[in-house]
């Protein structure tokens, strides 16, 4: 018996946060394009993760097509369909924990691996020596993506999570509309 809610239909309401909450995370990382690899990005994927469960990949994945409609598409579009996930599984599997710290680490530990998790499509397309000089150019950048999520997990994601919670949990709710 399928429940309601389970897996991954969507309701209007959700299909409407969800378009919301992806464009939101898209226009946040392009005001904030002009700070080298920091960005909110990260903090959003893992919020959804713990609010939404599956669902999360609505969100995120609406804040990747919207990339590569303003970007084009390139080899660090082949990352972006799976690295997000990669953030998004960890998260869930700690969506127990409450301690602002923690969700920082994570974050942080992501920014610092980044350029590891994308690397191996730079592996496969242009071969070894390819690979680590692609990684190792990265590594500036992935300190400060590491130093920039942590700071904005640490702020951000106890007062976010209440927030996001509270209005899914207010969408679901609200269900149909009833006949007079």
């Amino acid at each position: 018996m399928h429940k309601e809610g389970s897996g991954l239909a969507l309701t209007l309401p959700e299909v409407a946060l969800f378009g919301v909450l992806g464009g939101m995370t898209f226009a946040a990382k392009v005001v904030m394009a002009g700070l080298p690899n920091i960005e909110p990005v990260s903090l959003m994927v893992m919020l959804f993760a713990v609010t939404f469960g599956r669902k999360a990949v609505y969100p995120i994945y609406v804040y990747v097509l919207l990339e590569f409609v303003l970007y084009g598409l390139n080899l660090w579009s082949i990352n972006y369909l799976y690295i997000w996930a990669v953030l998004a599984g960890g998260a869930w599997l700690l969506r127990e924990m409450t301690n602002p710290l923690g969700w920082a680490v994570l974050s942080g530990l992501f920014g610092l691996l980044f350029g590891t998790l994308c690397a191996p499509v730079y592996f496969i397309i242009g071969g070894w020596a390819y690979g680590v000089t692609w990684w190792i150019n990265c590594i500036p950048f992935d300190v400060l993506h590491c130093l920039g999520n942590f700071a904005i997990a640490l702020v951000l994601f106890v007062p976010l999570r209440k927030v996001i919670a509270q209005l899914y949990r207010s969408i679901r709710k609200s269900g149909p509309p009833q006949e007079p």
